[in-house]
């Protein structure tokens, strides 16, 4: 589940990214990609009109569909792998599981994928956000694409790893 502040711009292009990367990885059958917000203000709304352009721009599938929805604490402990969009969406899922390890282990901001993405220990974690593009011109729903696109190969692998692991138990 990737997950941003509303569900309707980094989040949701992050989901079709990873569903369009994994189909092409032939693990479409057998994972569910879906998206969430930490808040309710979007609650309802379809994905960000600049966003499905940027999507469409790049060939992906826009999103039709989508609905923003908010996480819920159940939604944690039923997906494998959590990724927030930003250091702030990350402690929010933290809180919300309560600090249980089951949980915890499982959120990794979703620029950790990416091998370009430069992260020195001791660094703050907020180095790796990927920027929200709400409020910044089209050209930065095209940034926030490119990092989302950085780093889904490596979440392919990562998911990939993980299900051969479970095979081999």
């Amino acid at each position: 589940m990737t997950v941003c502040t509303g569900n309707i711009c980094r989040s949701p292009m992050a989901e079709v990214v990873l569903r369009t990367k994994l189909e092409e990885a032939g693990l479409a059958d057998v994972v569910e990609v879906d998206s969430t917000g930490i808040s309710d203000e979007e609650h309802g709304n379809p994905v960000d009109r600049r966003a499905r352009a940027v999507l469409r721009a790049h060939g992906y599938p826009t999103g039709e569909g989508h609905r923003a929805r908010q996480v819920r604490a159940s939604d944690l402990v039923s997906r494998d792998l959590l990724l927030p969009m930003t250091a702030a969406h990350a402690r929010a899922l933290r809180r919300m599981a309560g600090g249980d390890p089951a949980v915890t282990d499982r959120i990794r901001m979703l620029r950790t994928f990416d091998p370009t993405a430069e992260h020195e220990p001791g660094q703050p974690e907020d180095v790796l956000d990927v920027d929200d593009p709400w409020y910044g011109p089209d050209e930065a729903f095209e940034r926030t694409l490119a990092e989302i696109e950085a780093a889904a190969d490596g979440i392919v692998a990562h998911v990939r790893d993980g299900l051969a692991a479970r095979a081999r138990r």
